[in-house]
């Protein structure tokens, strides 16, 4: 019978209250030092604090390779861009080609430290983003900088 005081029917009293409180205690303070961590899917970056928030001045002349990479709200396509004037760009074979020309329009002016810049919205997917990344590195470009995200008003 359950909490009979009869002493021959337990011989060894064990009050087992302590010992569910000592592992409650120890059940709270792992999960709350518990981290979740992601394994994949990071991509570190240390972006520049100087750099990206000053407007563009259209009278000189560009000194880095940028791409804007935005996604159609309607379709969800990713849209690439090409230059300040926003040339859109078909295709992985044009992207290297652009990269290839504008390296060596730069080299034959002198210029031989130009950064691939990539400037994508929130809404891209990284495997976009990434994508353009390893077409750079393709062309030697090792010098990759992302631009800082539009301040939302």
């Amino acid at each position: 019978m359950a909490g009979s005081q009869d002493p021959n029917d337990n011989p060894v009293a064990i009050n087992v209250v302590p010992m569910v409180d000592v592992i409650f205690c120890l059940c709270v303070f792992f999960m709350c030092c518990l981290k979740f961590t992601e394994l994949e899917g990071r991509f570190r970056s240390w972006l520049p604090k100087d750099k990206g928030q000053q407007p563009a001045s259209v009278a000189t002349m560009p000194t880095e390779i940028r791409f804007a990479l935005t996604t159609d709200p309607t379709t969800g396509a990713t849209e690439i861009r090409f230059g300040r004037l926003g040339r859109v760009v078909q295709g992985d074979e044009e992207i290297q080609r652009l990269i290839r020309g504008q390296k060596a329009d730069f080299e034959r002016l002198g210029k031989t430290d130009v950064p691939v810049i990539l400037d994508a919205g929130p809404d891209v997917p990284w495997e976009q983003v990434l994508e353009v990344v390893n077409l750079a590195k393709r062309e030697q470009d090792d010098k990759i900088e992302f631009a800082a995200g539009r301040r939302r008003a």
